[in-house]
């Protein structure tokens, strides 16, 4: 039984599901997968299946919904999942190799090596690490998380980063059913949360490979919800109304 699950969200990703899947379960460390596929129309799912039923029974799971419900219900739905079972360290990562899976165990060390309770995959930590992006994109990712910064103080230079690595600790305290964002902001919510509730984050430096196949679920809304969700989110704080879950249960 592994330590770690490695939560990939998917609708629309037969071009690079199967990929993924055995790249990560390849790696020398042992790790787990669990996909959580929002009624993908393009057979994301049926692949998914059959590796379990063929390769992978006691290695991979899938979770399936109905409906694109948003890459943030979507993580919740995963952490609660893994959090029924004995995993120790619950991992964020895209399907689309914009992740490099062989950057899992060096997320991996940096919780239990090193004692940090998140470790994020940073964009930004050592410069600027993207590969193929539009340069409009770049600098709005980039500024996004210099703005998330000044509004917050939030020391994380890669705010929005997805790729990250959570001890099972943080997602047991943090309040997941008061999370409140589904896109880029979620991202944020999530680090801010586990920084406010006292937990130590590590910013491990990738390089960020703009996805070769399939297409990109990213949006104007997006970044809309990220940039009023970073106000939202300080006068959350202000007013005391981030709290551990076990204290709003009292």
């Amino acid at each position: 039984m592994s330590d770690s699950i490695v939560i990939i969200p998917t609708f629309n990703e037969k071009e690079n599901i199967e990929h993924i899947i055995r790249t990560v379960f390849s790696l020398e460390k042992e790790f787990h997968i669990l996909v959580i596929d929002d009624g993908s129309p393009d057979g994301t799912a049926s692949i998914v299946h059959r590796l379990k039923a063929d390769e992978f029974n006691d290695r991979l799971f899938i979770e399936e919904r109905k409906g694109k419900l948003g890459l943030g219900t979507a993580y919740i739905h995963g952490f609660k999942w893994a959090l029924a079972r004995s995993y120790d360290y619950v991992f964020e990562m895209d399907a689309d190799f914009s992740h490099n899976p062989d950057d899992l165990p060096r997320l991996y060390l940096a919780c239990h090596e090193d004692g940090y309770d998140v470790s994020v995959g940073s964009r930004y930590s050592t410069g600027v690490n993207v590969v193929n992006w539009p340069m409009g994109r770049v600098l709005m990712s980039f500024f996004a998380s210099k703005y998330v910064r000044f509004v917050t103080g939030l020391d994380i230079k890669d705010t929005t980063a997805g790729f990250v690595c959570y001890r099972r600790k943080v997602l047991e305290t943090i309040d997941l059913d008061h999370i409140r964002f589904k896109g880029y902001a979620f991202q944020i919510e999530m680090k801010y949360s586990a920084y406010v509730l006292g937990f130590h984050i590590k910013e491990v430096s990738v390089i960020f490979v703009n996805r070769q196949l399939g297409t990109s679920k990213m949006n104007s809304s997006i970044f809309g919800e990220a940039f009023f969700g970073v106000i939202s989110l300080r006068w959350r704080r202000m007013t005391g109304r981030i709290k551990p879950r076990q204290q709003l249960i009292q």
